[in-house]
């Protein structure tokens, strides 16, 4: 009697088991799910991404990279211009597969002695300048603070960028152009109490220099790129 009494009671635990077996999977699979989605989520956070150049035609070609900036500019921050001729020249030379290169100095050193080299078509400057490919830099914004406010750090530039080819039948259309933006610092609300002034200076013009220089060549970013 008690063994038949045990049966039942296992028999109706079973059926129980069986009857909730469908109502617990799902909760556990979607725990699972969450659990692997964040994961995923956490491994990107901390990993980074191939992108590829969007303009490869300096590989195997002579260049020379020509920095423009408004007057007002250039007064405010003299260094801008010889800066990002600088960084971007050598990250070039360094990545792109060019055959030759001009070097920052003696380009900045010939843009002083024909102030009006501005106002030349480009593929006469490539010309003068011996080489196949001109990547030039117009600097079109360039601030660190928000207009009117001088106590917090908005820093903000923006340049487009654009490729002549020539050795090509156009030589003084642009056969490529891009335009960027980059910030700093990523959120607002800092002051000169919270990042310096020359911190700012230095990773704003650094972060449009990698930006105009990764257009030229594969490489990795963050998968979440800060700028």
């Amino acid at each position: 009697m008690r063994r038949r009494l045990f049966n039942k009671a296992n028999a109706s635990a079973c059926l129980w088991l069986l009857l909730c077996l469908p109502w617990v999977l799902p909760m556990t699979g979607c725990a699972g799910g969450q659990f692997i989605v964040a994961m995923e989520e956490s491994r990107r956070r901390n990993s980074k991404k191939p992108v590829e150049a969007e303009y490869k035609g300096i590989e195997g070609k002579s260049f020379a990279v020509l920095v423009a900036a408004p007057p007002v500019l250039q007064a405010e921050y003299p260094a801008l211009v010889s800066k990002l001729t600088f960084e971007v020249t050598l990250r070039l030379a360094k990545e792109a597969g060019a055959s030759g290169v001009v070097p920052a100095e003696r380009v900045i050193d010939w843009t002083y002695n024909r102030p009006n080299w501005v106002a030349k078509p480009l593929g006469e400057v490539a010309k003068e300048m011996g080489v196949q490919r001109i990547v030039y830099i117009d600097v079109t914004e360039y601030r660190l603070n928000d207009k009117g406010n001088s106590y917090l750090w908005d820093g903000v530039a923006g340049a487009t960028v654009s490729v002549v080819e020539a050795d090509g039948v156009l030589a003084d259309d642009f056969a490529f152009t891009k335009a960027l933006s980059v910030k700093f610092p990523d959120q607002g609300g800092f002051t000169q109490a919270d990042i310096s002034g020359p911190a700012v200076s230095s990773v704003l013009p650094s972060r449009l220099s990698d930006r105009i220089a990764w257009l030229f060549y594969r490489h990795e970013e963050d998968y979440y790129p800060k700028y």
